[in-house]
């Protein structure tokens, strides 16, 4: 098994299980003594609750609503440990990779990818729910 070390957060790699298939890690390891922030599902939904049509600009606004409930707890994209994406489309595929790399900036949490029937709107084509960790030491709430 092989790991790397960033604020004491290890990335998880072993050769006994399927490399990824994308920009994700296999696993990550939290040590004790970390603040851990659960983000609720975000949706792509405006401030002013307005659904874009354009599943794209959808994308854009389920990672950026995700990422300012993130800041609110002090943290950023590099604090995220886990992903978990929910999209209603296959072809959406290429859609959802492209925006969760732009926004992840080359960081590889661990990442979980369903294609669903639905969402709680039906005109919603996205969710993303995120779980990020600092040291104790780290951002303050």
């Amino acid at each position: 098994m092989r790991s790397m070390e960033v604020d004491m957060i290890r990335t998880l790699e072993t050769d006994k299980a399927p490399k990824p298939l994308s920009a994700y890690a296999q696993g990550i390891e939290i040590p004790p003594g970390h603040r851990v922030v659960h983000v609720s599902g975000q949706v792509g939904v405006t401030l002013d609750g307005q659904i874009p049509a354009d599943p794209a600009r959808q994308h854009e606004l389920a990672w950026e609503n995700a990422l300012a409930v993130l800041a609110a707890a002090g943290m950023d994209h590099t604090h995220i440990v886990d992903a978990h994406c929910y999209i209603t489309e296959r072809s959406h595929l290429g859609i959802y990779r492209a925006t969760r790399d732009r926004f992840l900036k080359g960081h590889r949490p661990a990442a979980t990818l369903l294609i669903v029937a639905g969402l709680a709107d039906e005109r919603l084509v996205v969710e993303v729910d995120l779980v990020a960790a600092a040291g104790a030491a780290g951002p303050a709430t």
